[in-house]
């Protein structure tokens, strides 16, 4: 999406999708640690029934070296909510994220998130702009998530591997290996024999520049799968992300988590980059 001006000099990218849910329900997973978790990063909110929180936590990492800490400066609940982040460096602006819940006729809710900064330079607008093409693809994650398995407990985890070469020859290697190079959406999948189990629904393919594979998946557990390829720097970095559902979903991601990540080693070696 494209940075925007105004005449006060801030300039903003902003991102928005029509979801299932009301207001009340909607606002539950946009604006509580438990909700963001469910569908985002592992996220913490300070406050409280009858006090409002003044702090988020995004955890981009497992280690915590990708703690992302907001300050909470507006609070209107189930309408609109503000939080603003710090600046990352002497350079950097701080940067302030609106998020807003508009309510549609037929039990579906607008979300719109809208990331704002103050600059004199263009220096920043190619990381904004790349902020807004993911919130697409979370906001289709949450989409999925309020349809299917709104307020149900949850876990989660993501992995990453990197590779040389291109995103399209890593998506190759990685959809290759599953047994998902020729999912369609709409239909069923099931991952090949010798890869972790994975089966479900494709409910979005990507494009061949963009790849990604979005499941609505039964097995190991029901819940959401997506996998995608994209350039890094000098080589390519692959991720697979589940959010689970349901009562064991915490047992089920145990199980899962070092399957997966030690079937991913052996398909993009850490060695291979460097790594």
């Amino acid at each position: 999406m494209p940075v925007k001006k105004d005449a006060s000099g801030r300039r903003y990218v902003e991102a928005e999708a029509e979801v299932p849910g009301t207001p009340e329900q909607v606002w539950e997973a946009i604006a509580t640690g438990p909700g963001i978790s469910s569908w985002f990063v592992p996220t913490e909110m300070d406050g409280g029934k009858d006090r409002p929180p003044t702090k988020a936590i995004s955890h981009f990492a497992a280690d915590g070296s990708m703690d992302a800490v907001a300050t909470i400066t507006a609070w209107d609940p189930p309408r609109r909510f503000v939080a603003e982040s710090p600046a990352e460096g002497p350079n950097d602006p701080a940067v302030a994220t609106e998020w807003t819940v508009e309510a549609r006729a037929g039990g579906s809710c607008v979300v719109r998130v809208v990331h704002s900064w103050f600059a004199s330079s263009d220096d920043w607008d190619n990381q904004f702009e790349g902020h807004t093409q993911g919130w697409v693809a979370f906001f289709r994650i949450l989409r999925l998530y309020l349809a299917d398995f709104p307020g149900q407990r949850s876990a989660a985890f993501q992995l990453l591997a990197f590779a040389p070469g291109t995103a399209a020859e890593a998506w190759d290697a990685l959809a290759g290996a599953l047994g998902l190079s020729r999912a369609v959406e709409g239909e069923q999948v099931t991952s090949a024999e010798g890869a972790p189990r994975l089966s479900g629904k494709a409910e979005r393919v990507g494009p061949a520049e963009y790849p990604e594979l979005l499941l609505r998946v039964d097995e190991p557990a029901p819940g959401i799968a997506h996998l995608f390829a994209m350039a890094m720097g000098g080589s390519v970095c692959v991720s697979v992300r589940f959010f689970l559902y349901g009562e064991h979903a915490p047992a089920v991601t145990a199980r899962e988590e070092p399957a997966w990540r030690a079937w991913l080693d052996g398909q993009f070696p850490p060695s291979a980059v460097g790594v």
